[in-house]
């Protein structure tokens, strides 16, 4: 972020014009990008999910056909109407009000993208741990503070690559542009290291690695 801010400045913002043009001219999902990296992690064992923070349901019908059932849960009333509208189709998937800490688990996955930071980190890391079946995986994508050089790398990394990204994946210009996140949006307040440091107490041996389009993945499988 510190470097987005400097981007933002440099040679009077006229060079962070251009590239917020381009990637207007070939937007992407950044959350909805790692949805391949989910379903190529899935765990052994597959009958039930939890998708924390399941927006508009992309990531549910997505594991429908691979799970017996799946459940999604959105602070947002409109987030989850949206959701069931989408997953209509699929009778194996279920949108439920109400805290998700409350969901009737065990669950042999439980998934996360860009919702993280909106919960206190360390509740909901033993949340997830305590809803998750032996053997069974969470699998999240988060966004955090950048802070020091390495943060800083992977952010000019996402920076260089996003543009390039965007063209491959939509090679003809979009006409409408970048449109605004149709969810709720709040930055991270934590570094990735802090944020490590957290997820090691709760889950030992889980694997955290930064990621190109701003963000980072958590891979943990329940020892039970």
């Amino acid at each position: 972020m510190a470097f987005r801010r400097w981007a933002q400045s440099f040679a009077n913002g006229s060079v962070a014009a251009r590239l917020e043009r381009l990637n207007a001219r070939h937007p992407w999902s950044h959350n909805d990008h790692f949805h391949s990296w989910i379903l190529a992690n899935l765990p052994e064992r597959r009958r039930s999910a939890l998708d924390v923070g399941c927006g508009r349901g992309e990531l549910l019908a997505a594991l429908a056909p691979h799970f017996a059932g799946v459940h999604g849960a959105d602070a947002d009333a409109a987030m989850r109407a949206e959701a069931t509208r989408r997953c209509s189709g699929h009778d194996n998937v279920a949108v439920r009000e109400g805290d998700w800490t409350d969901s009737p688990g065990p669950f042999d996955l439980v998934t996360m993208i860009a919702v993280l930071h909106h919960l206190d980190v360390a509740n909901a890391l033993r949340d997830v741990r305590r809803l998750l079946a032996p053997n069974g995986k969470f699998l999240a994508v988060g966004l955090a503070v950048p802070r020091n050089l390495r943060d800083h790398a992977w952010d000019v990394a996402s920076a260089v690559t996003n543009p390039i990204i965007g063209y491959v994946k939509h090679p003809w210009p979009s006409p409408s542009g970048k449109q605004p996140a149709p969810f709720p949006v709040r930055d991270p307040t934590q570094t990735f290291d802090e944020l490590r440091t957290l997820v090691d107490t709760v889950m030992p041996g889980a694997k955290m690695r930064h990621q190109l389009g701003f963000r980072h993945t958590i891979a943990w499988t329940n020892p039970g």
